[in-house]
């Protein structure tokens, strides 16, 4: 029901996710980040609280492969998990249980793993890490939606995508990034709309939030600076 990339990028230590699914609001329960500690990704039959525990390892300084280790021991039901973790220093490691759902794996490239279930057919997840490998001077937040794209060009889902999401850690305890369309006939082209509104406006969010004083004008009606 799901195909994600998550990944670290080696150029500026930046950790993020990109993911869609059929199912509603996929970002809400899967996709876990944290500036200097890494990503993890939970998918097929999902447990949120492995994302939260794996962020927890990381933290303590457990490495990619160790962290799955972990998970994998910390429930009952192991074999319908599906796991991604990238650690801080870009070691990946993932998990797909013996009842992940349909055409499904797991395919690491530098820095990143795709992940997926369901999926249309074994060439989707090598599609989204060469994608990945092939944009290594762009934000982290494009390189991963690139890839999300060319997954789902490769075929993506068995069925139709209905939700999507972006986020990216970056230094400060809050995303820089973190985009959902929880309910949609095209989530990936309207994850790409938001992203390419946002993205000219990151930085200025950014300076607001440490020092509104240096910052830009707000752009809205009543703001006079």
């Amino acid at each position: 029901m799901t195909l994600s990339i998550t990944a670290r990028c080696a150029r500026t230590g930046m950790v993020g996710i990109a993911i869609s699914s059929s199912s509603p609001a996929v970002a809400a329960r899967c996709v876990w980040t944290e500036a200097g500690v890494g990503a993890v990704a939970t998918q097929n039959i999902t447990d949120p609280r492995l994302g939260l525990l794996g962020l927890d390892l990381l933290r303590r300084g457990f490495g990619a492969d160790a962290v799955i280790e972990q998970l994998v021991r910390a429930g009952r039901f192991a074999d319908f998990r599906q796991l991604a973790v990238v650690d801080q220093d870009g070691n990946t490691a993932s998990h797909s249980g013996a009842h992940a759902l349909g055409i499904n794996g797991a395919v690491h490239g530098p820095g990143c793993i795709a992940a997926g279930n369901m999926l249309a057919s074994t060439e989707v997840l090598p599609a989204m890490t060469a994608a990945f490998a092939a944009n290594v001077a762009e934000h982290l937040a494009e390189r991963l939606l690139r890839a999300l794209e060319a997954g789902a060009a490769a075929g993506g889902e068995a069925g139709p995508l209905h939700s999507a999401g972006l986020r990216v850690s970056d230094r400060h305890v809050f995303p820089i990034c973190e985009l959902r369309f929880d309910w949609s006939d095209t989530p990936i082209a309207d994850l790409r709309r938001g992203w390419d509104v946002y993205r000219p406006q990151m930085a200025d969010y950014l300076q607001r939030a440490i020092d509104p004083t240096a910052a830009p004008g707000y752009g809205v009606p009543g703001d006079e600076r």
